[in-house]
């Protein structure tokens, strides 16, 4: 994962969370700064309005690593930022990051929500482990409340996250039907 750029923005500490509640803020700020192209997270560089770049997904992942909250649960605050940064997107050049960074960090949330354990979040965030090997695959033990909100945040979304598309189907034990089915299943739009 690049550094992101934090010339600029050092001395801002709201971009370094103390918290879960302030690690969702500091995720609002990129979300605005995707939004706009303006902002503390895209001085210095060029950036677009409605873009995601590799920056933006790597100060995500900076914020939601930081060592306040790295031994914490995603929260649902900050993966509800997440999704926010996610539809605010209309243009990509992240090569895949934010999407497999989203996925991870819901399902953190859904499966500590559960009450089932997580790894630490430098661990399941990580570009280097896969989902598969710590988040739940299948639905015994899962809160209903988690996988209805995961469902309910994917429906009727133009950018579908597919990894986590294909994680909620798994969890729920429709994987066997082909992906083109799966938006009917759960009423979200592809």
């Amino acid at each position: 994962m690049s550094a992101p750029r934090v010339e600029a923005a050092e001395g801002l500490s709201v971009l370094e969370p103390t918290c879960r509640d302030t690690a969702a803020h500091a995720l609002t700020i990129v979300r605005d700064g995707v939004i706009t192209g303006e902002g503390p997270t895209t001085k210095g560089r060029v950036h677009f309005s409605r873009s995601l770049d590799a920056d933006d997904a790597a100060w995500c992942a900076r914020i939601l690593t930081a060592a306040a909250v790295d031994n914490q649960p995603v929260s649902r605050a900050e993966a509800e930022a997440l999704f926010e940064i996610a539809q605010a997107a209309t243009e990509r050049s992240d090569e895949g990051r934010f999407d497999d960074l989203l996925a991870k960090a819901v399902a953190h949330h859904a499966a500590a929500m559960s009450g089932l354990p997580v790894p630490p979040r430098n661990v399941a965030l990580s570009p280097a482990t896969d989902i598969e090997s710590w988040a739940p695959a299948y639905a015994k033990g899962l809160n209903v409340e988690a996988l209805e909100w995961v469902a309910a945040q994917m429906r009727g979304k133009r950018n579908t996250n597919r990894t986590l598309m294909a994680m909620v189907a798994t969890i729920v034990g429709v994987a066997a039907l082909p992906l083109a089915q799966l938006p009917n299943v759960f009423d979200i739009g592809m």
